[in-house]
Formats: C-alpha cells, sequence, structure tokens
C-alpha cells in the first residue's frame, strides 16, 4: 500500500503560538524525501490549520502529488480549478468539531456531487469521496464518475484492540471489495496509527492509506523522516 502523509498538524502547532513555525513547507520537503506516495492538506473553510498560502506553497514544488481534502463547495471547487492539485478528496466538514466525524453523504446530494465531480475531472484532477463503509454511498459515488473512494477508517480506529474490532474491520473490507467491484479504487484513512494498520493489508487492493495524526505525533520524540519511514514501513509491510 502507498502511504499518504497528512501534514495539517505541523500548521495547527504553527498557529497554536503565530508566527511560522513549525513550517508547513519544510515539512512538505522532508515528505518529499522520504518518497511518500502524496502530500494531504485539508484546506478547511474557517482555515484553522492550513491555509490558502500554504497550499499554494506546496503546489509549486516541483514534482509533488498534492491531494487536497475540502468541502464540496463552490469556493473550494473554484480553489482546486485554479491550482489543479494532482488530487482532491472530498470531505464533510463542521464548524464546531475537532477533526472530521464521519463520511460524507454523497446519496443524499447526489446531483450536487455529480455536478461538482464534472469539471475537476475535466482538468484531469483525481477525484475521490470520503465515506463511511456504507453501500449506499458507494453506489452513489460510482454514478459521479470520481475514480476514487476513501473509506473512513475511523470506527476500525476506535474500537481496535476490544470486542468491535472484528465487525467494525469487516465492515470495511466488505465495502472495499463492494467498491472495486463497481470498478472504483479504494483509499483509506482516520486514525490509522502505528498499532492498527497493519490490519490494512488484510483488505485486496487498498491504493493509499492517508494518515497523519499519528505521525506528527511521533515525530515530536522521533523526527518526521523517521516517523515517516516507520509508517512507511509498516504501509510495505516491512515490519510486523
Amino acid at each position: 500500500m502507498l502511504l499518504g502523509v497528512n501534514i495539517d498538524h505541523v500548521a495547527t502547532l504553527r498557529n497554536a503560538r503565530g508566527g511560522i513555525e513549525p513550517d508547513v513547507i519544510t515539512a512538505a520537503r522532508i515528505c518529499k524525501v522520504c518518497n511518500v506516495a502524496s502530500i494531504t492538506t485539508h484546506l478547511r473553510e474557517d482555515r484553522r490549520h492550513i491555509k490558502d498560502s500554504d497550499v499554494e506553497a506546496i503546489r509549486m514544488l516541483p514534482r509533488t502529488r498534492l491531494n487536497l481534502e475540502m468541502a464540496m463547495t463552490k469556493e473550494m471547487q473554484e480553489i482546486a480549478l485554479r491550482l489543479r492539485p494532482h488530487a482532491v478528496c472530498i470531505v464533510p466538514e463542521k464548524r464546531q468539531e475537532i477533526t472530521t466525524e464521519g463520511g460524507l453523504d454523497v446519496a443524499g446530494q447526489i446531483d450536487w456531487a455529480i455536478e461538482f465531480t464534472k469539471p475537476l475531472l475535466e482538468k484531469n484532477i483525481e477525484v475521490s469521496f470520503f465515506i463511511d463503509p456504507d453501500v449506499r454511498q458507494i453506489a452513489a459515488v460510482s454514478k459521479t464518475g470520481a475514480p476514487f473512494i476513501e473509506l473512513h477508517t475511523g470506527t476500525y480506529s476506535e474500537v481496535y484492540g476490544t470486542p468491535e474490532e472484528e465487525k467494525a474491520f469487516q465492515d470495511l473490507k466488505g465495502a472495499a471489495l463492494f467498491a472495486q467491484n463497481l470498478g472504483l479504487k479504494v483509499n483509506a484513512g482516520h486514525g490509522l496509527n502505528y498499532q492498527n494498520v497493519h490490519r490494512m493489508h488484510e483488505i485486496p487492493n487498498l491504493v493509499e492509506l492517508n494518515i497523519g495524526h499519528s505521525i506528527i505525533s511521533r515525530a515530536i520524540f522521533v523526527g518526521l523522516e523517521q516517523a515517516i519511514k516507520e509508517m512507511k514501513a509498516l504501509c510495505d509491510g516491512k515490519i510486523d
């Protein structure tokens, strides 16, 4: 499996004090040194961590695969069409949430999802929808023309190591297989860490995992480059 690194929480730490440290672009460059598959940033509507200038600077780095997470709004569509990142992942947003709390309801707004996706695909931007492991949502994504889904692994991550783990994992696996049967490619992310990520290898043909918080947390103790290398080895299946 490929590893995409979300560097939002480098910006969270920077914004807690103000100023420029730690530098988001330096974090992006370290990701590139580690040869990650993509660098993910979530440009939230309230700009609570990543700012427009961060996204623009990362987009300008040579040979960088930028995955821009964003809400399904006209403003964000216009930003994506202007910057033309390699990929966008459409996510739900609530102003009061600490982090994304669940998958996007694509089925409940399918006409807008189709309309939103079309111009992005026309600009050769790879589109995915961040959704719960729900066959109704997967079927809806298949109607939009988007080639990818990103499965929300939050429930699995929360119950890992408890009696509820197996059901949550099997929900993810079944959803991935259902999506693949519809011709969709499958990414996954949210809450994955160094302890629970190994089970993702049990899901056939997962393309990419997007992981941020646990990597940035680990980086406090071992440095960002080492933290990325450790997670990349787990994604590559090189260590247990």
